[in-house]
């Protein structure tokens, strides 16, 4: 199943890229053609290019960074470094590097491009407040999003819904400059430029966040699968949830990196409900995540 999966992000990631290009270069034809410049094809695909392959190869670097993390070595916590050397060799892995956060709000997320690039983080509050098998539970979640490669995935569908996001405001912005002392045009062509520079980001940002939820859920299984105990990860998920103190260095950028979502309004468990509403959560809900895992036995 794991193999199946990694083959599956693979093809997905693929599909993504493609797809997330072709909506790029579609908001590139549709702003060169309503104001007159076909310069702007070019420039947003050269852009959405070069945006993409730099943060592909630094986007873990750039994460770490806004976290404020800083690199932890066996000596520093040999207990900790043992778990997930441990979790990795049983995972057929190369054991990651490890990153503390300095905040007391228990969390973990992992980043890079592949197993090879892989970090770990967590916060001093998750190190200090769970059991060792708790702490195994989540290290061998963060582990399983290296393995299933969803830190490749995630990372890709962020970096390309943001550079959708800042040229869809680009040239909304220009856009509505350029017909302040033009009133001549194809009104109907500008009012689907301006509808479509509303909708794309929505649109991405709605994939990602789906994209986000499931591969908890597989993380989830995965972690159960490598320790053989679910209920460590599952006390850990209850912990972290009622842990009501947000993460400061968090924000929505990164908020869906992390095993729970750190946001105060999502804090003690306090995820959105209904079909509607659970389209904007980054995470699947606490409980129910918590009730698969507890109905888990090996």
């Amino acid at each position: 199943m794991v193999y199946t999966e990694i083959s599956s992000n693979k093809q997905k990631t693929f599909l993504l890229i493609t797809f997330f290009l072709i909506l790029i270069i579609g908001l590139g034809w549709i702003f060169s053609y309503t104001n007159d410049a076909p310069i702007l094809l070019p420039i947003a695909v050269i852009f959405s290019t070069l945006m993409s392959l730099g943060s592909y190869y630094y986007s873990d670097k750039i994460v770490l960074a806004m976290s404020g993390a800083r690199e932890i070595k066996k000596i520093d916590d040999p207990e900790l470094y043992n778990i997930v050397e441990n979790l990795s060799i049983t995972a057929g892995l190369p054991t990651p590097k490890i990153y503390s956060i300095n905040d007391t709000a228990p969390n973990a997320f992992a980043t890079g491009r592949d197993p090879k690039h892989a970090v770990v983080a967590i916060t001093t509050g998750l190190r200090i407040k769970l059991s060792k098998q708790e702490l195994e539970g989540v290290m061998a979640h963060e582990l399983s999003h290296i393995g299933n490669y969803d830190i490749r995935l995630q990372t890709i569908v962020v970096v390309l819904v943001g550079i959708i996001t800042l040229l869809a405001d680009w040239m909304f912005r220009m856009s509505f400059a350029r017909r302040r002392g033009n009133s001549e045009g194809n009104g109907i062509i500008l009012l689907l430029g301006v509808v479509f520079a509303l909708l794309a980001p929505i649109g991405a940002t709605l994939i990602q966040l789906a994209i986000s939820r499931k591969r908890e859920y597989l993380a989830d299984a995965s972690s159960a699968l490598l320790t053989r105990y679910p209920q460590g990860l599952a006390s850990a998920l209850q912990k972290i949830s009622n842990d009501h103190e947000p993460l400061e260095v968090a924000n929505k950028a990164t908020a869906h990196m992390y095993i729970v979502n750190p946001l105060n309004e999502h804090k003690g468990g306090k995820d959105k409900v209904g079909w509607f509403a659970g389209l904007f959560n980054t995470h699947p809900p606490i409980q129910e995540r918590i009730k698969k895992l507890n109905s888990m036995s090996f």
